[in-house]
């Protein structure tokens, strides 16, 4: 299908959402015939006080061990799901490296990982692997969380003007036709008084764009019901970006899938303070879809 990855590359690591992972993966690979690639990144837990250079190989297996084991458990449920994994690899390093480096070897189109926990691994988290996978992608990612999540009712189209949230919402109305899911459109604006302090002339152009905005958006909308198979609803909401976006999300008692771009900044780049999508991935309930910023749209 058009629009769709030909390569999935699943990373897991024992955890929760991990599986939930595997499970999106299974049933996108079953819709569209995608490639999939499973990896399992892991590395041998030892103070470097310990061993400031390279950890003895009597250390290290243990750890090698289990993470083998890992691997090889949650390959074997995704086959049994009814799921062809091309290939399979159990890499040594730090996870968020590794991912990134074989999603590019791959080529891959699209990168699945849950959002939180490392199973037994867990001690091994040093920082957040989802959001430095989401971060420095050079391909979408989807980052999976919760359980009953998935498969989505609705997907929540975040736009702001962007070619990174255009190709996110793109993306992710084409997922959401695979599972009959309903559109919501949302660009959000700031409100006046949060503008007043930035004077008149910045106060005109936000008003104008927003105005010229609903004409814009409405034919947004109409793109993407082409891609999705009904019409989104849209709404243009007056405040910060991301609590609208998770409004939307958890409004409704079905699974929702929250798409948007990584870096999209909108017509209004300095207005932006910290990374929307940033936010919402550590906050929103749900599974999202983030959209790489590749700088080919002038941001």
């Amino acid at each position: 299908m058009a629009g769709l990855p030909k390569k999935i590359l699943l990373a897991i690591d024992g955890s929760g959402d991990a599986k939930l992972a595997a499970r999106i993966a299974v049933d996108l690979c079953a819709k569209t015939g995608s490639e999939l690639h499973v990896v399992h990144a892991w590395r041998p837990v030892i103070p470097p006080v310990v061993y400031p250079g390279a950890v003895p190989e009597v250390h290290r297996e243990p750890y090698e061990a289990e993470a083998r084991e890992i691997l090889d458990a949650q390959t074997s449920g995704i086959e049994e799901a009814g799921a062809e994994i091309r290939c399979k690899y159990l890499r040594e390093g730090p996870p968020v490296d590794t991912i990134l480096d074989l999603a590019v070897d791959l080529g891959a189109g699209l990168i699945l990982l849950g959002r939180r926990g490392m199973g037994r691994m867990r001690r091994l988290l040093l920082g957040s692997v989802s959001e430095g996978v989401v971060h420095h992608a050079r391909c979408p990612v989807l980052v999976a969380d919760g359980e009953g999540s998935w498969p989505p009712s609705r997907v929540v189209l975040a736009d702001d003007a962007s070619v990174d949230a255009e190709r996110a919402c793109e993306l992710a109305a084409a997922i959401g036709k695979l599972f009959g899911a309903a559109g919501i459109l949302v660009r959000a604006y700031p409100r006046r008084k949060e503008l007043v302090q930035e004077g008149p002339f910045l106060l005109t152009r936000i008003v104008d764009d927003r105005l010229e905005g609903r004409g814009s958006l409405n034919r947004r909308a109409r793109e993407l019901a082409r891609i999705l198979g009904s019409q989104p609803e849209v709404r243009s909401v007056a405040g910060e970006a991301a609590p609208a976006i998770i409004r939307a999300a958890r409004e409704d008692a079905g699974p929702a899938l929250i798409a948007m771009g990584s870096r999209g900044l909108g017509p209004i780049k300095r207005l932006r303070l910290g990374s929307v999508s940033s936010k919402v991935l550590r906050v929103a309930d749900g599974s999202i879809l983030i959209y790489p910023h590749l700088g080919n749209d002038g941001g």
